[in-house]
């Protein structure tokens, strides 16, 4: 699910079409955009910076239409888009542009074209477990690496649950907790910056289902499915992991595991059992 950063009617004077007159004496052009953004770490934080700014949109979008001339209304709106969705944050953006002058020998009131443009831009889920040394700096360090630069955006984490250890030798209780995120990475570029986390929290992998001051698994990446010698998407064991699908779900109740179904309804046929949910968070 996404939220909608909308604007109306931005009137721009622009000198587009493919007669003389249109280009040398020009018209009053409207837009219309609408915007898919997650806005939810702009509303929890309060800050600008999260979101986008519709100020910079409508001067971005105004100097395009005021800008070099084109011949169609088609060209114009998919220059907007691209516009719009050169923000990392913008997942899909669908603009529409007005031409209520537009010299058609009929009475009509306005003529317009929209489009719709998706960005490349894919939703990943990636999972967050310590048992070693200090658990939630661990959980934290893995946060910041993630979120740090371009590769990954619209960060949000989940709550952190504390989690009985099942299977390998005895250990410690882990914290838990999982990040929801957009990237133009690939999946294996995803599952290298996991790594890169590990490593960021001095992973040591020496034994099988050990301690593990941190480890970051990839759930899923939009809808992929994938299984080879270093990657199988969606995690294989994720149905079976209430310690992944509570802290999901706090994120996304309508969140889905693709090939297992709604993970509202895989959570409650596993039940909660095994964890608890802290006062923490990342």
């Amino acid at each position: 699910m996404t939220d909608r950063i909308r604007l109306r009617g931005l009137r721009v004077h622009g000198h587009h079409g493919v007669l003389p007159a249109e280009r040398e004496l020009g018209q009053a052009f409207v837009v219309d955009a609408d915007l898919e953004v997650d806005t939810s770490l702009a509303a929890e934080t309060d800050t600008v910076a999260h979101t986008v700014d519709y100020a910079v949109l409508a001067r971005t979008l105004a100097g395009i239409v005021g800008g070099g001339p084109v011949n169609l209304l088609e060209t114009l709106a998919a220059r907007l888009a691209d516009a719009c969705l050169a923000d990392r944050r913008v997942i899909a953006a669908e603009v529409t542009v007005h031409k209520p002058a537009a010299p058609v020998p009929l009475p009509v009131s306005d003529v317009a074209v929209t489009v719709r443009r998706v960005g490349k831009l894919r939703p990943v889920v990636l999972a967050l477990g310590s048992n070693v040394g200090d658990r939630l700096a661990h959980l934290r360090l893995a946060v910041d690496v993630l979120a740090a630069g371009p590769r990954l955006v619209a960060v949000r984490d989940s709550p952190v649950y504390e989690t009985e250890p099942v299977g390998g030798p005895p250990q410690e209780a882990y914290l838990n907790a999982v990040v929801l995120a957009r990237t133009e990475l690939g999946p294996r570029e995803v599952l290298a910056l996991a790594q890169e986390a590990e490593q960021a929290a001095g992973r040591v992998r020496d034994v099988r289902w050990g301690p593990r001051s941190l480890d970051v698994d990839v759930i899923s990446y939009g809808d992929l499915v994938v299984a080879d010698e270093t990657l199988t998407l969606p995690h294989p064991r994720a149905a079976e992991r209430a310690f992944v699908l509570a802290p999901w779900h706090d994120l996304d109740p309508d969140a889905v595991l693709p090939g297992q179904g709604p993970v509202a309804d895989l959570l409650r046929w596993l039940g909660p059992g095994g964890i608890r949910r802290t006062e923490e968070r990342l």
